[in-house]
């Protein structure tokens, strides 16, 4: 069993309970993985790869990536997204076109970002998700990630929605918090979808609750070929 299953993440469920329901339809033994986390929050594509598929993960996880955003303005979170505490509240100043045109103008370039301690990059074998559950903040390496379009789809009260396309390692509730103190205030994370992966996009995938009343047959009739990378 090998190949490719394009899967629509809803909000709520892991990352890797989606790879816990597909388990539970394969044989015992065959390899599975994923191309890239989503927080439970997050929806959209995730990628599964079955078998000797498990062999292009870090290239696939390496391609860019489009996601659709909504940022909350004039507030800040512990977690950088809407489940998290707030912990800052300011106003949020009018904005004219020319400013949004600039902000988003702005963002199209090389960008120097920090993991957040909100995440699953793991130090000395410890997600950082698991240490900031517990009130704790250590010193992250920065990174270089590049947006290469990024693009207004409503800017219609205190939530905002943008589209963007990024680099692998781009965490998009680091993003909106950059993208709130340019617009003059403070931002949140209110909701996130991938949309595309590399050469993948999400109105292709199969709905993620489908996945439990798959039999093993229908699974590998809906995988993909592996590609060659």
């Amino acid at each position: 069993m090998t190949g490719l299953l394009l899967v629509a993440k809803p909000s709520g469920p892991t990352s890797y309970d989606l790879i816990r329901w597909a388990k539970r339809i394969v044989p015992k033994g065959v390899k599975i993985g994923h191309c890239g986390t989503l927080d439970p929050m997050a929806t959209g594509l995730m990628i599964l790869l079955f078998g000797k598929a498990t062999k292009v993960q870090d290239s696939l996880m390496h391609q860019p990536k489009v996601y659709r955003g909504t940022l909350r303005r004039g507030i800040q979170t512990d977690s950088g997204d809407i489940t998290g505490v707030v912990t800052i509240e300011q106003p949020i100043p009018a904005i004219d076109d020319a400013t949004w045109a600039t902000v988003a103008s702005a963002m199209v370039r090389e960008h120097t970002q920090t993991p957040p301690m909100y995440s699953a990059v793991k130090i000395n074998g410890t997600p950082l998700y698991k240490l900031a559950r517990k009130g704790e903040t250590i010193e992250r390496k920065s990174r270089i990630i590049t947006i290469t379009q990024f693009d207004w789809l409503d800017r219609a009260g205190d939530d905002v929605s943008f589209r963007v396309r990024c680099s692998s390692g781009t965490y998009v509730r680091t993003l909106a918090e950059d993208i709130g103190r340019r617009l003059g205030t403070v931002a949140t994370l209110a909701a996130l979808e991938r949309e595309v992966v590399g050469g993948y996009h999400v109105n292709a995938a199969l709905p993620a609750d489908a996945i439990r009343h798959l039999s093993m047959a229908e699974l590998e009739q809906k995988m993909l070929p592996v590609p060659a990378i």
